[in-house]
Parts: C-alpha cells; sequence; structure tokens
C-alpha cells in the first residue's frame, strides 16, 4: 500500500512528494527543493523512514519542478523519469532560471522516458501514466487506481486549472486533457496537486469555474 507525503517548497509554493510502500521502496515525485533548509528536511525524512528511493517522477519539468532533481538525482543515483516531449522543457530551465533572476546548470543526469498508461511498479503497487497536456506539452499524471489517488502535477487544482500562458501551454488542450483523462474516473479519487491542497475529483466536477 502507498503512502504519501508532501512538502511545499520553493518561492513557487511546489509541493514534492515522496511516495512510498510498507517495504520501503519509493519514487520523488517533483523535487522542487531550492533551499538547502528544504533539502535536509526532504533528505532527513526520506533517510529516517529508510526509503530506498527507486525514480524520481517528473509530472513535468517547469522550473518549479525540479530545482531540486540535480540534487535528488546525485543523492540516489536514478533516473528521472518523464515524458518524451517535456524534455525540451527541461533543457530550457537554465534560460528560464535567468528570468527569475538566479543560474540554474543545464540537468546533468539520467532521463527516462514514459509514455501513455504505462504502469510504473513498487512492488505490488502500481501507478499509471496518463498524458495530460495544456499546462506543458508533456505533462503527466500518475494514478494510484488501487488506492483511488492521483498526483496530477499542475493540470487540476482545487478550484482551479494550470496556467496555459507559458511556453507551449494550450487552454483548450488543457481542458480537453481533464475533462478525458481526470473527470472520467471515480469522484472520490483524491488529487494531489503541484500546488495548494488536495482535492477530489468529484468536488472539481461540481464546482470548479473552469467547468461550469
Amino acid at each position: 500500500m502507498l503512502s504519501i507525503q508532501s512538502f511545499t517548497f520553493n518561492p513557487f509554493s511546489e509541493n514534492t512528494y515522496v511516495v512510498y510502500n510498507e517495504h520501503c521502496n519509493g519514487f520523488i515525485i517533483d523535487p522542487g527543493n531550492m533551499q538547502d533548509s528544504e533539502t535536509r528536511t526532504l533528505e532527513s525524512f526520506i533517510s529516517d523512514n529508510q526509503l530506498n528511493i527507486r525514480n524520481i517522477l517528473l509530472t513535468h519539468a517547469h522550473i518549479d519542478h525540479v530545482l531540486g532533481l540535480q540534487w535528488a538525482f546525485d543523492q540516489y543515483q536514478v533516473p528521472a523519469l518523464l515524458h518524451e516531449i517535456e524534455q525540451e522543457i527541461l533543457d530550457r530551465n537554465p534560460m528560464s532560471a535567468q528570468r527569475f533572476g538566479f543560474s540554474m546548470p543545464p540537468f546533468e543526469g539520467n532521463t527516462e522516458f514514459v509514455s501513455e498508461h504505462q504502469i510504473l511498479k513498487l512492488d505490488n503497487d502500481e501507478l499509471i501514466v496518463y498524458h495530460v497536456p495544456g499546462h506543458s506539452p508533456g505533462h503527466v499524471a500518475f494514478h494510484c487506481k488501487a488506492q483511488k489517488v492521483i498526483i496530477s502535477g499542475d493540470v487540476l487544482f482545487q478550484g482551479s486549472i494550470g496556467r496555459t500562458d507559458l511556453y507551449k501551454g494550450n487552454h483548450e488542450q488543457l481542458l480537453t486533457s481533464i475533462r478525458e483523462k481526470l473527470f472520467i474516473l471515480d469522484n472520490d479519487t483524491e488529487v494531489f496537486s503541484g500546488h495548494g491542497n488536495p482535492t477530489t475529483i468529484g468536488v472539481e466536477k461540481n464546482f470548479n469555474p473552469f467547468f461550469k
């Protein structure tokens, strides 16, 4: 059975997740740790729980979701998994960092590509990959069907949706992704977003103002 621990990091208030099971195997999802104190918090949780990090998963590669990616790769020596289309976004981050007034070197680590409906396993636990573009071209979500949980990144939020004014964003594509990939899930499926508080599919179907 999977447990989910969330951390809110960096000036963008990004949610980083550690997903792990009773066998102490886990994934880091969207490592956004930027300050040394944030890194120590994340590292201490993993160490205190004696977790074996199997992979780093990226819902997408916008800078706020990968500020700790190099540290995570260096620390745990496991590849970062992302959609192939999203590699371009990852590669653009040094330029994106300059716009925010700081420097960020290119990611120097191993990446592997995930695809639609691919199943990522942690022992007997499974996360299904959904390609949900619109906020970012290669954005994916990770769904644990058995536990009715989805980690949605910046696609769907409590009462909102991801912004689409960034590079290769597409508003109609985002709405379609949510309707066709997320809103078909059970209403009690819990949604863990890239920013803000958790919500459920049913609440967002009924009350999210972007779908009225």
